[in-house]
This record gives structure tokens, C-alpha cells and sequence, in this order.
């Protein structure tokens, strides 16, 4: 299990059970937990009112900066980018430019 699979709370790929406990220090939540505690407070705010678009309203908080995390730890390396993401190197590009990256 890796540190982020754990601070994830996620299911590894190598490992089909569901990760239920996180070893998140004190005073630190989990993604998942955040996304949680985010998703609740955005619900409220609505007060009543239509959703709409959600699901990529929260992809693209939470994916440019996962790519940003990623191409810096890389130190830019696209191919290196790519492999860790799993993701196809064009699909990768495609995202960057998206958000402005490249």
C-alpha cells in the first residue's frame, strides 16, 4: 500500500479491499474526507437550488492541481507524468493543455 492509497482511503489495484482506516496525522483529513466534508458545505450553500455540471465542476478542482502535484514530482517529465497517472502520454498532453500547463 502506498502513502497515498492510504491518505486516499482508495482500493489499490494490487489489493481488492477497501482500505478503511487512514493513518492521516492528527489534525489531517484524508481526501476522501475532504471531498466529503467540501461536497456537504457546497450542498448547503445551494440552498434549493438546480445542480448542474457537478461532476466536472469537481473534476477540474481536483485535477489541475493532482496534474501540477505530478508534474512537478517529475520534474516536468511528460513520459515519467503519464506512467504514474496511468494515463496515455497524448491524454496527459491533452489535459495539460487544458488547464493551461503547456
Amino acid at each position: 500500500m502506498t502513502v497515498l492509497e492510504t491518505n486516499l482511503g482508495a482500493t489499490s489495484s494490487n489489493n481488492s479491499s477497501v482500505i478503511n482506516e487512514s493513518v492521516a496525522t492528527p489534525g489531517q483529513q484524508t481526501l476522501r474526507e475532504s471531498v466529503e466534508v467540501a461536497m456537504a458545505q457546497y450542498f448547503e450553500q445551494l440552498d434549493g437550488q438546480e445542480v448542474v455540471d457537478l461532476y466536472e465542476l469537481v473534476i477540474s478542482e481536483v485535477e489541475a492541481p493532482l496534474l501540477e502535484a505530478v508534474m512537478s514530482y517529475t520534474r516536468g517529465n511528460q513520459t515519467k507524468a503519464s506512467t504514474a497517472m496511468g494515463l496515455n502520454r497524448g491524454t496527459l498532453r491533452k489535459k495539460l493543455k487544458k488547464y493551461g500547463m503547456l
